[in-house]
């Protein structure tokens, strides 16, 4: 489960003008036996570090398109990752919802006001359309099971062939073929011909993956517009000529 937030923060001071995006990932042991409840383990940790590395090293997000008033106020956005339940590579899964929630995210339009312009002011979703975030491109992780000495390989493993497989490797591509992040968590060690066998199938992979969470997304922002039309109903059918005649016999 992805949920994003944002709030106003001051900017790092070595960027001014770009806002700050980070990834925080819960597990428990209602997702898995194994977790322990608490300070977040080395697999939260390696999974947050893993999706914040294709997100943040490929641009993915136009952090510059966050800043409000430069060195003073930009957005800062968080995404929250929640394990619900542990059937195998929580890294593509993750992954695959920080992408979406970042997706359906609005944020609050914002404007300058005050007498020397310098004011923020956060104008609430019934005044101003919430913004989307812009998002260049979707960095898809792909991440392959190798077994005997790097002979089989295994798209997207499950819990149980996980415990079994000698190495893993993570790689996130975009649906144009431009690598994004590669990662090797331990085990053995892949020689070269291999990885480029892995890059291959993983662009082939990220270009559907990519086109399943745009359509799911466009499902989700019409539904979203509908509930909105619903809720405030921006007019209200009136007969002209009915009016027209009322004013008259008054």
């Amino acid at each position: 489960m992805g949920i994003v937030t944002a709030q106003l923060v001051q900017p790092y001071r070595d960027r001014p003008k770009e806002g700050v995006l980070s990834i925080f990932t819960e597990v428990s042991p209602m997702a898995d036996p194994s977790f322990e409840p608490g300070r977040p383990g080395e697999l939260a940790v390696e999974l947050g570090r893993i999706i914040d590395r294709g997100l943040r090293e490929s641009k993915a997000v136009d952090t510059e398109s966050l800043c409000v008033l430069a060195g003073k106020f930009v957005w800062a956005i968080r995404i929250d990752l929640h394990i619900l339940d542990n059937g195998g590579n929580l890294v593509d899964a993750a992954n695959i919802a920080a992408l979406a929630a970042l997706l359906t995210f609005r944020r609050p339009e914002c404007s300058l006001g005050g007498e020397d312009g310098q004011e923020v002011i956060v104008h609430p979703p019934e005044i101003r359309e919430p913004l989307p975030l812009t998002v260049h491109h979707l960095p898809i992780a792909i991440t392959f099971g190798i077994f005997s000495n790097d002979s089989i390989l295994v798209i997207d493993p499950t819990h149980n062939e996980e415990a079994v497989m000698g190495g893993r490797m993570t790689t996130t591509v975009n649906a144009n073929g431009d690598i994004c992040a590669i990662q090797k968590a331990g085990g053995e060690g892949i020689p070269q011909r291999v990885i480029m066998q892995c890059l291959q199938l993983a662009t082939a992979k990220a270009a559907g993956i990519t086109k399943q969470i745009k359509e799911a997304v466009e499902v989700y922002n019409t539904e979203r517009a509908l509930r909105k039309i619903k809720r405030h109903p921006t007019s209200i059918g009136v007969n002209v000529k009915e009016k027209q005649d009322q004013s008259v016999d008054k």
